[in-house]
């Protein structure tokens, strides 16, 4: 049965070669299919559409056309000189055209420089590649197959002498002996002793809010008109966002910012808090079974409040935590916050063992709502909504036979270093002294920025060899040989099965899709999250995951991409491995909506 997996990678060798033949030797070498001769019936025969003025000749099964005259290709140009391929007229005698209107088979002669177009049609690089990669991927076992062969040969040549001489030899050496297997059980050990604890996600919970909380598009308008803090032109604007948000009608707002007038005070924002964290905990509590008092690691982020005490401290009280808990409250580290939340607690697990962390990650609307007609400051209110997600982690390796996933890897990126990146998304007050969080126009230059010096980092730790190998040739070929190609990105698809991408805007998930060449099935958990929920800042990559989940679409060994961007400027990345098939989820915000998703998200969406 091993000859099955050889056969197949031969295969793979085989049409890799045939690629890279096609699509790179062959435009190098224009004259290596000329002068072809071909016979087929005149009645398979008809004249193509004209191609920058040229005729060509292709096959059509029912067409019949009358020919009158045979297109030559000859590589001469008007000057004389070597270049494209121009037609040259050749006439028939009417017994020749007689023959050719009887479908008899005639003999087309085409003296042509050019690349057959329809022979790269024919093959179909999607597998071509994938036999590449797996090429590539199972190298040293099918290297290490004829190894095993000449051993396993070589073996079988041995008589019963040769093997006891072997023995004897062994024998001998036995001080040489003890002293390597001392030396190989001592290297394993090293090895074992110094690998990271396993970091496993034993289970989340997402914040579902009432539906009290949502507002429609018209309801909106309606209470921004009335509020009275906005001008004409302001209002013009919020409608020209939220009709181009990719938002639907369902997003949900504080009950603070219901109110007519608006009440954004201290007590409304820790009750938005505590409504949002405490449902969350309580649920995932519920769900794993774990009591409060045996959680040894609170990690909280919220970027916009930070009151004292702390929320990280709001949560110790109601659940009534140990006193040696080791607590962390991060603040103003926006959207990508909830990765660095869970890097720090990987962080924390791998010094202090046999542990549970919990990571809550939120943001707070009530008292961050802008007021004012800065059309800057005014995007945050059409896009942000009210969400969070509590997530137990641990490091018990008792915990893997109920853990969802496995955390791979994390990359933070930081471009805080650059003025503009610094000061793309900024809170400050306008002119009349309302506070609010600036936008830049070129935040998605820099998010495009931090995003290439992430997957830089991330591409060598995820990617196959295949890829890598692709990505380093074309790097010599245009650095050192100064070949005029273009930039080869690398096919993250082969890395992971599933994306996360933060749901920040329309826009950030449309320049990821584009940029990391992914389908629409690979946006779709983003797309409507972002429809669904809106913006929730840290916590939307959670509701693409409970998405993803909720479909049943996942399956043991998938590779999960969490990619979060964040004030700063941050650009964060969190990679997971599904430990088994997971089934829908019995409870979760998409539990009353998952069979009316996917849906179509317009372009424009009037109300």
């Amino acid at each position: 049965m091993a000859v099955f997996p050889v056969l197949f990678l031969l295969r793979g060798l085989s049409m890799s070669l045939l690629w890279v033949a096609t699509t790179v030797v062959w435009p190098w070498n224009s004259t290596f299919f000329a002068f072809h001769h071909f016979s087929f019936p005149a009645s398979l025969l008809r004249p193509s559409l004209p191609v920058d003025g040229r005729t060509f000749f292709g096959w059509h099964p029912r067409l019949v056309p009358v020919f009158h005259r045979e297109t030559r290709f000859e590589p001469k140009m008007a000057n004389g000189g070597d270049g494209p391929p121009r037609p040259s007229v050749m006439h028939f005698s009417p017994s020749e055209q007689h023959s050719r209107m009887n479908g008899e088979r005639v003999a087309v002669q085409i003296n042509s420089r050019r690349r057959l177009p329809d022979f790269l049609q024919s093959v179909n690089l999607k597998y071509v590649k994938l036999g590449y990669h797996y090429l590539i991927t199972h190298l040293v076992i099918l290297l290490f197959i004829p190894l095993l062969l000449a051993v396993t040969l070589e073996v079988g040549r041995m008589g019963p002498e040769e093997m006891w001489q072997l023995w004897a030899n062994l024998e001998f050496n036995l001080v040489s002996v003890l002293i390597c297997s001392a030396l190989l059980v001592f290297a394993v050990t090293v090895y074992v002793m110094s690998r990271p604890r396993p970091v496993y996600l034993v289970d989340y919970a997402c914040y579902l809010p009432d539906e009290k909380l949502k507002v429609k598009f018209w309801q909106f308008m309606e209470h921004s008109e009335k509020s009275g803090h906005f001008d004409e032109k302001s209002l013009e604007f919020q409608r020209r966002i939220l009709e181009r948000s990719g938002l639907g009608e369902e997003t949900c707002l504080p009950i603070a910012l219901h109110s007519l007038p608006a009440k954004p005070c201290m007590a409304s924002a820790r009750a938005e808090s505590e409504e949002v964290m405490f449902t969350a905990l309580d649920e995932l509590f519920e769900k794993t079974k774990i009591k409060p008092k045996d959680i040894g690691i609170l990690v909280v982020n919220c970027s916009l409040f930070n009151p004292t005490p702390s929320l990280s401290a709001m949560i110790v009280n109601k659940y009534h935590m140990r006193g040696n808990i080791r607590s962390y409250n991060l603040g103003g580290m926006g959207c990508s916050a909830g990765v660095i939340a869970i890097d720090l607690a990987k962080d924390m697990l791998q010094v202090h063992g046999g542990t549970y962390a919990i990571v809550v990650s939120t943001e707070n609307i009530t008292q961050n709502w802008y007021f004012g007609n800065r059309k800057s400051m005014l995007i945050p209110n059409c896009l942000f909504r009210v969400g969070g997600a509590a997530i137990l982690l641990s490091n018990k390796r008792s915990e893997r036979r109920r853990a969802k996933y496995e955390l791979v890897h994390t990359v933070r990126t930081h471009k805080g270093a650059d003025d503009k990146s610094f000061r793309c998304v900024y809170q400050e007050q306008d002119e009349n002294l309302r506070m609010g969080v600036t936008l830049s126009k070129d935040l998605m230059a820099i998010a495009g920025d931090a995003l290439k010096t992430n997957i830089t980092t991330l591409g060598p730790l995820v990617l196959p060899l295949s890829e890598q190998l692709l990505f380093f040739g074309i790097l010599v070929a245009r650095k050192v040989f100064n070949m005029k190609i273009k930039p080869y990105i690398p096919d993250f698809k082969l890395a992971f099965d599933h994306f996360c991408i933060h749901a920040g805007g329309r826009a950030v998930i449309d320049e990821l899709e584009k940029n990391l060449q992914l389908s629409t099935d690979h946006v779709e958990p983003s797309r409507m999250t972002l429809h669904r929920f809106g913006n929730t800042s840290s916590s939307s990559i959670w509701y693409e995951l409970n998405y993803i989940e909720s479909k049943g679409k996942m399956r043991k060994g998938d590779r999960i991409w969490q990619i979060a961007f964040g004030s700063g400027f941050k650009c964060n990345s969190a990679v997971w491995q599904a430990i088994r098939t997971l089934k829908p989820p019995a409870k979760g915000p998409w539990l009353h909506c998952i069979d009316r998703y996917p849906v179509k998200v317009a372009e424009v969406y009037k109300f």
